[in-house]
């Protein structure tokens, strides 16, 4: 059985970013690495079903909406997958950039939060959500200059 990509990439030396995970024809897949993998520091799930609802709703609202194929968590619980049609990567840095900050801005109920709209709708925390997405940016902030490829 042949090994998947993301399998290929040396986790030990990951650290939080974005990255170019893999393209498919007019489909590519940015891994948002916001935790470091295999140190013991996971995101909860209620952290990433938090995170899931506030940035796959703000994302589908943006100048990407159109070409926003997929937005989830990683299962390692160390970040989330975003799959764009058409991607430009500085766009797509500068829109998660302003996604986060939407995210943090905003206070009210976490999109999709009840019962009609998600099935585990009891498990979301908007302060979860928040101190994830301040985590990210900061990081996104430090790097003007991503050049969006595994470092190994």
């Amino acid at each position: 059985m042949e090994r998947i990509t993301s399998f290929t990439i040396n986790h030990d030396l990951l650290q939080p970013g974005i990255y170019v995970s893999r393209v498919d024809g007019d489909v590519t897949t940015y891994d948002l690495r916001t935790r470091v993998p295999n140190m013991g520091d996971y995101m909860d799930n209620a952290t990433m079903h938090s995170v899931e609802h506030m940035f796959a709703t703000c994302i589908r609202n943006s100048v990407l909406k159109d070409d926003v194929v997929y937005f989830g968590p990683m299962g390692c619980q160390t970040g989330f997958y975003l799959l764009v049609r058409n991607a430009v990567n500085e766009t797509v840095l500068s829109v998660v950039k302003d996604v986060l900050r939407q995210i943090l801005a905003y206070e009210g109920p976490v999109f999709g939060a009840s019962r009609i709209e998600c099935g585990n709708y009891a498990n979301l925390d908007l302060a979860l959500a928040h101190e994830e997405c301040r985590r990210y940016l900061d990081v996104l902030e430090q790097y003007p200059n991503i050049d969006f490829k595994y470092k190994e």
